[in-house]
């Protein structure tokens, strides 16, 4: 099974990538994610200054990741005459190196990680929503690099597809979407206080959690502007959510919150079972998941009634307790609906774990 993808003109073996963050923080770490098939690798956001980072910086949801990190710990100099230097021989898969954030710092950085580099990633995180101040960083970026350069866009943009036209007008070749979401804050009850943060105990959040709006931002940017590069990044945790990802508009998938709740052979899982789910759906490669057009369906008003197939049904009552109009029981000879109370949400499709209801007329 062929899984090639390319972006930008590099070409990735696999099209599951590493996310920028802690796993990726120095050489021992990247190397350990390129021994379990990534196809290409990103590393740590560097700044011209190591990151003071409060502890505890890190904590698990049920399925989310909340953390108050910023950019790498570790200064330029550690990393261009360190970390790469270790790193850049081993690789025979494209390196992207993550960048922040400013125009000046740009002019700080590009001219020590250009030559390790085989493209940028530029966070936006910290340099808030106006435009204006990005352009001129993304055009300060083009003047001293010919390498291909993603911006990373936050959640918070109120325009995504404004923010990507303003990134190809000014020499970016497309965008990494999406960053973690956020403000966002953990309680402890038992102390009464936030479990961790900034000053004002608030974090980040990524994970499994935010995949929907990785996939609404993605789909939306890419029905706009075709042309626009981009790898996708908020949610991955599965081959399914890779083929979603690809679907939606991304050309190429990273993943970190997921293998740090799982553990890091995470990435060679998903990659293992990527083959079978191609074959699942249908797709003889992954350059055709890229290339096929995700449908939207047009909007119905129709209310459309479940069906129960009573072979599949483990009457685990999951649908009949969660339904919101209480219109599912539990029977005798098996769950019934009630066609007066029933609304048609399809909530109980999407919780019943044997796939055991279908929707029809």
């Amino acid at each position: 099974m062929d899984l090639k993808t390319s972006v930008a003109g590099m070409e990735f073996k696999t099209p599951l990538l590493p996310a920028s963050g802690p796993l990726v923080g120095d050489a021992e770490k990247m190397m350990a994610l390129y021994e379990r098939g990534v196809g290409g690798m990103v590393s740590k956001t560097i700044s011209l200054q190591g990151a003071h980072v409060p502890r505890p910086c890190i904590q698990s949801g049920k399925n989310y990741v909340t953390n108050a990190e910023l950019w790498s710990e570790y200064a330029l100099d550690t990393w261009k005459d360190e970390i790469l230097p270790a790193v850049r021989p081993k690789l025979d898969i494209p390196l992207l190196i993550s960048m922040g954030y400013t125009k000046d710092d740009m002019k700080g950085l590009i001219p020590h990680l250009d030559p390790f580099a085989d493209a940028f990633e530029i966070s936006t995180h910290y340099v808030g929503k106006d435009l204006s101040v990005i352009r001129e960083t993304i055009r300060t970026i083009r003047s001293m690099t010919d390498k291909p350069f993603f911006m990373k866009m936050s959640p918070h943009m109120p325009d995504p597809v404004a923010f990507c036209e303003m990134v190809l007008e000014n020499g970016g070749n497309g965008i990494v979407a999406i960053n973690s979401l956020g403000p966002a804050m953990s309680i402890d009850l038992k102390s009464r206080s936030t479990s961790m943060g900034n000053s004002q105990g608030e974090v980040w959040m990524s994970g499994p959690a935010i995949k929907p709006l990785a996939l609404a931002f993605i789909s939306r940017i890419k029905k706009a502007l075709p042309e626009c590069e981009i790898i996708g990044v908020g949610g991955v945790a599965t081959a399914d959510d890779v083929l979603e990802f690809l679907l939606a508009g991304a050309s190429a998938v990273q993943m970190l919150s997921a293998a740090m709740l799982k553990g890091v052979d995470l990435y060679r899982t998903i990659l293992n079972d990527l083959p079978e789910r191609l074959v699942h759906y249908g797709f003889a490669s992954v350059q055709e998941v890229v290339e096929t057009d995700l449908i939207i369906p047009q909007v119905s008003y129709e209310v459309c009634l479940p069906r129960i197939d009573a072979e599949k049904c483990i009457l685990c009552d999951r649908c009949v307790k969660a339904c919101p109009y209480m219109a599912l029981t539990h029977e005798d000879d098996g769950i019934r609906v009630n066609q007066e109370k029933c609304f048609g949400c399809s909530f109980c499709r999407s919780l019943c774990p044997k796939s055991a209801i279908t929707y029809g007329v």
